[in-house]
């Protein structure tokens, strides 16, 4: 493929929509419509180099027995949705801070280890270049609602039992949590 040019068609406060021209190997002229946090991509090199605007908190126990999940309601589904906390990293903020931010607004528990960080990844390939730096961790704490209203989250605990009976027959998992979950609750000696 060969990338033409790409028109911003609107902006918002949180992401950006443009159309992207291509040329497909067979000479046809393609129009791909995305998405973006950025607000001003004007180059093919803009949107390879976003830089990791989310964090993703894939946080266990002390013990490593539970893992936190957030269910969550999404206007995108219209529904409620198993999910890591998340969020975007703010001006100024590094991601260790914009992850401990995250983990007390959703939930209200502390992040007291980083176990691991893993190299920034795609959120939605699909539809937009957003993307997120993912951390292994350890919280504590006692649970506290949201302290956005904008967010209805309910934050809790899941022993490898419950998330294996969860997969079983629950669609509301986000893909990303989904897999993670699904690998986590079949593995024996499952190391953080």
């Amino acid at each position: 493929m060969e990338f033409l040019s790409i028109d911003k068609v609107f902006g918002s406060r949180f992401i950006t929509r443009y159309d992207v021209k291509y040329k497909t190997a067979d000479g046809n002229i393609k129009n791909y419509e995305m998405i973006s946090r950025t607000q001003d991509i004007k180059t093919l090199e803009d949107i390879k180099n976003s830089p990791a605007q989310a964090v993703v908190l894939m946080i266990h126990d002390k013990t490593g027995e539970k893992i936190l999940l957030n269910k969550e309601f999404r206007m995108a589904v219209g529904d409620y949705c198993y999910n890591f906390p998340a969020g975007l990293i703010d001006p100024g903020e590094d991601y260790k801070t914009a992850a401990t931010r995250e983990l007390w607004e959703e939930t209200g528990l502390n992040l007291t280890e980083i176990k691991d960080l893993w190299p920034m990844a795609y959120s939605a390939v699909g539809v937009m270049d957003e993307r997120s730096v993912v951390i292994l961790g350890v919280a504590e704490g006692e649970f506290s609602p949201s302290t956005s209203v904008e967010e209805e989250i309910e934050a809790n605990w899941y022993s490898k039992e419950e998330i294996r009976e969860m997969l079983k027959t629950d669609t509301h998992f986000a893909a990303r949590t989904q897999a993670y979950c699904w690998c986590w609750a079949h593995s024996k000696g499952f190391d953080l």
